[in-house]
């Protein structure tokens, strides 16, 4: 059954589910935003995501999805935008320069840092919790990646609070998605200090908080529950 959290008097709905880092990155940016939306959690291990309903939303049967009245959208970068873009928010700029720099960090990170998290992830914790088989070769490719992707987005953040400049953008929001997941994959964030510092004030924002407290500690509750 799809579990329905109101947020407030709104057409915007949006599907998601915890587990998605992708999801829970849309609902930071719309807590940030401070846009009324309703959340309905699709159980994909139920195969909520394959109903003949839902496919007419997002034909991969997957999360996010995002609806405003009659307009529907899929793909959480695209959603992100589109939700900064209808509050006319700072977060995606208008200025054309500006707004480049935002889409660059936004690919740099989802393209290099959320890929190499995703095999480390998938390879470490979600094997156990889906009973996927374990992959080697990709685990150890994503643990070199992050080697390799993780001191350049260290490097920008000695020269800026924030992924594209001195002000807070979606790239950041970006970002915070993929370190939920490397937190959760005992990936260490010691030796990047200025990454790691960035994190946590992200963590401690409201927009954030709205969520749960950490990935990792919502993930081991509903792992228990999964297993209890």
């Amino acid at each position: 059954m799809i579990n329905i959290i109101k947020t407030g008097e709104t057409m915007l709905t949006l599907y998601g589910n915890e587990f998605s880092v992708r999801s829970n990155k849309v609902r930071f940016v719309a807590n940030a935003l401070g846009l009324a939306y309703e959340y309905r959690r699709i159980d994909l291990r139920r195969g909520e995501g394959r109903t003949e309903s839902y496919l007419k939303l997002h034909p991969a049967g997957k999360v996010p999805v995002l609806q405003d009245d009659d307009f529907v959208l899929f793909e959480s970068n695209a959603i992100i935008k589109y939700l900064a873009a209808k509050a006319s928010s700072d977060l995606y700029p208008q200025e054309l320069s500006r707004r480049l720099l935002v889409d660059q960090w936004i690919d740099f990170v989802s393209f290099h840092v959320a890929a190499a998290v995703d095999k480390v992830f998938v390879n470490q914790v979600a094997y156990e919790i889906f009973h996927l088989e374990k992959d080697e070769r990709s685990l150890k490719e994503g643990l070199a990646w992050l080697q390799r992707f993780l001191p350049i987005v260290e490097a920008q953040l000695q020269k800026h609070p924030f992924l594209a400049g001195p002000e807070l953008s979606l790239a950041d929001f970006v970002l915070l998605a993929a370190l939920d997941l490397a937190e959760v994959s005992s990936s260490s964030l010691e030796p990047y200090p200025k990454l790691k510092t960035c994190y946590e004030q992200l963590q401690a924002e409201d927009f954030y908080q709205k969520c749960y407290p950490s990935y990792t500690q919502m993930l081991q509750q509903l792992i228990a529950k999964m297993q209890g």
